[in-house]
């Protein structure tokens, strides 16, 4: 038998139906290595092709109305891409320990990046929003040997950036590019040195085999996943083979999806939620995904057409995140049929009880929830269909991995005393799926225990059937005076107005109490509500006084993060910037100073704030304003300078 053809086995597929922990424990009395024999990515799509064939795998919308054709590849397509991708790279150099960073939009070639580049190397997917310093210090990190792009600027100006990423990163050899879909051949002139045509390239090599020979491992590191990019220096998780093997098969035997499916994925294959459940789970058992155009459910045609591209690729299952439910509750069905859908789930952030009641009033759709995180490959816990639980109900642990409550230190750190049932604290896990540590070492000590469990910063509960509940980070909890206040409890509660679209609660700081609660607000399209109704309509529904916000701030959009999670870091900082706003306008009025000698409040970074007092236009009175800001603003637990001008 060739090394690098282990036999072939069949597609992953469910037991039987998961309803309760007896359930996860009967699966589990099957050993492991007896269940689950698949080592690689690479073997699952050798086996997804024997199996499926010739049965549609990817369907690519090239826009959002439901009258045009789409892009249809078959299982067997997608295996001969994977084999000629993984064939070029090796040509290219590229060997088990070498990253191929990954710069696209929505677009079936990612699969063949992504799969290819994992059967070579190590696939490094990179979020295309991001700035080039954060892309190139990734890239450095991951020692990235070749970049795959795509080949224009109409989705975040990906090709430009491309170029110049390739000017700054000293182990980068090669750039592929990608033509987007239905680019003439040859339109494009002769490329530059350095970078070479992906389809002309890929098309030399073989597509019925690895050259290489490699026979891949499970414990072999099949990507790398940057976390935490969106504050601070991004940090690269390492994911092994057999950690992504095993949140498909998992996935699967808790979901039941089959070759009878058909399912929606608009998650950015940037995150581990579009790569491993919502793809990399479905092509383990012959589901059909659907790729909804290049800019995914960023398009708002495709949001506009969400039901009637239901209606008419009959979609089983429908998976978005919360703020994209939240949108999607604003269009209307307008007659679509949508009976196909026989599962909706949700993730990356915990469910709105609001939206999910008013998901179920307006579609008849119950939302199951699923906790997932980077570190563990993609996901963590489950809720089957079938099992419907209350919002913030996020299921049961996955079969084989362990899962922990414990108490929260004075830092708000894990501690080792475990909790009992309804009591609420950190969330730990240890799992097959649990990454292989970050690429910085001193990264990794952070994200375990002293004793090896993964501290997921959630904060949670397990109810009496075992399934977890969440209730937020604990790094989101807002700390009045030493209380911590949890502002899901805020969020709830201003949650339940009918004008409410989105909210999120944040600290502002404070001098006496550290911090204060308030809370932000965008309202439903074409309702209407002032800030001081919502004030009383939140107060009202929270029964703590420490936790009831001291304001609500309606805005027009919620800042998010480039996977639709609410970013807190960013309404924190507006929260300070208005503290700081009401103590220069305080400080200005003692003074008698008119509105043109104001200072200005500026952000410095998204922890920081600069007043900057003009010299010119406050006079005589600059040097008593800046000592008087410098005071009053210096006891706030924000970083804030005082600058003259």
């Amino acid at each position: 038998m060739s090394t690098n053809h282990p036999p072939i086995a069949a597609p992953f597929t469910a037991s039987f139906p998961i309803r309760s922990v007896a359930d996860i424990r009967r699966l589990e009395e099957t050993p492991l290595g007896e269940a689950l024999t698949v080592r690689s990515t690479y073997e699952i799509f050798r086996n997804s092709a024997a199996a499926f064939g010739d049965k549609t795998a990817l369907t690519f919308l090239r826009t959002g109305n439901p009258d045009d054709a789409p892009i249809r590849w078959s299982y067997a397509q997608l295996m001969n891409g994977i084999h000629q991708t993984a064939n070029l790279l090796h040509r290219l150099g590229v060997g088990p320990d070498d990253a191929v960073a990954i710069l696209l939009p929505g677009c079936l070639e990612y699969h063949l990046a992504l799969w290819g580049g994992a059967a070579a190397g190590i696939a490094q997917p990179l979020n295309p929003l991001l700035t080039d310093e954060k892309l190139v210090s990734l890239m450095k990190a991951g020692r990235a040997k070749v970049l795959i792009a795509y080949g224009n600027d109409v989705e975040s100006g990906m090709w430009s950036k491309a170029m110049r990423l390739r000017e700054q990163v000293p182990s980068l050899t090669t750039v592929l590019r990608v033509a987007p879909h239905d680019e003439a051949p040859g339109s494009t002139g002769p490329l530059p040195a350095g970078v070479q045509d992906f389809l002309v390239e890929r098309a030399k090599e073989p597509d019925d085999r690895l050259v290489s020979g490699r026979d891949i491992q499970a414990s072999d590191i099949a990507a790398y996943f940057h976390t935490g990019g969106t504050t601070g220096a991004p940090k690269l998780a390492r994911h092994s083979h057999g950690a992504q093997v095993f949140t498909a098969w998992a996935s699967i035997k808790l979901t039941g999806q089959s070759a009878k499916d058909t399912s929606i994925n608009g998650y950015p294959l940037f995150h581990v939620a579009g790569v491993l459940p919502a793809s990399l789970a479905l092509l383990s058992a012959g589901v059909e995904m659907i790729i909804p155009t290049p800019s995914l459910l960023r398009n708002k045609e495709v949001l506009a057409n969400y039901w009637r591209l239901v209606e008419k690729y009959r979609a089983t299952s429908l998976s978005a995140v919360p703020t994209v439910l939240a949108a999607l509750a604003n269009v209307p069905l307008a007659g679509a049929d949508i009976s196909s859908i026989n599962y909706c789930r949700t993730g990356a952030a915990v469910l709105p009880p609001e939206l999910a009641a008013r998901f179920e009033r307006l579609f008849g759709l119950h939302v199951h929830e699923s906790l997932g995180m980077t570190e563990m490959a993609g996901i963590s816990t489950i809720t089957p269909p079938g099992v419907n639980g209350p919002a913030g109900c996020v299921g049961f642990r996955l079969p084989y991995s362990q899962m922990r409550i414990v108490a929260l230190d004075q830092n708000g750190n894990a501690s080792d005393r475990d909790l009992p049932a309804g009591e609420q604290g950190m969330v730990l896990f240890k799992s097959p799926n649990v990454f292989s540590g970050f690429v910085d070492p001193a990264d990794t000590a952070k994200a375990f225990t002293a004793d090896g469990w993964l501290a997921t910063g959630d904060l949670g509960w397990l109810d009496e059937e075992g399934r977890l509940n969440l209730s937020g980070r604990s790094k989101d909890l807002i700390i009045r005076s030493g209380h911590n206040i949890d502002p899901k409890v805020i969020e709830d509660a201003l949650g339940a107005h009918p004008a409410v679209q989105l909210c999120a609660a944040v600290g502002a700081p404070d001098a006496y109490a550290g911090e204060l609660p308030v809370i932000f607000a965008t309202l439903v399209p074409g309702a209407s509500a002032t800030e001081a109704e919502l004030l009383a309509f939140t107060g009202e529904r929270v029964d703590e006084a420490p936790a009831k916000p001291k304001s609500v701030i309606v805005i027009e959009h919620m800042p998010m993060t480039n996977v639709g999670k609410i970013y807190k870091p960013q309404l924190r900082a507006m929260a300070a910037r208005r503290v700081a706003a009401a103590i220069v306008d305080e400080a200005c009025a003692s003074l008698g100073l008119g509105d043109a000698a104001r200072p200005q409040v500026e952000a410095d970074g998204e922890s920081a704030l600069k007043v900057v007092v003009n010299t010119a236009a406050v006079g005589a009175q600059a040097a008593p304003l800046h000592a008087q800001l410098q005071q009053v603003l210096g006891r706030l637990p924000f970083k804030t300078q005082v600058v003259l001008q």
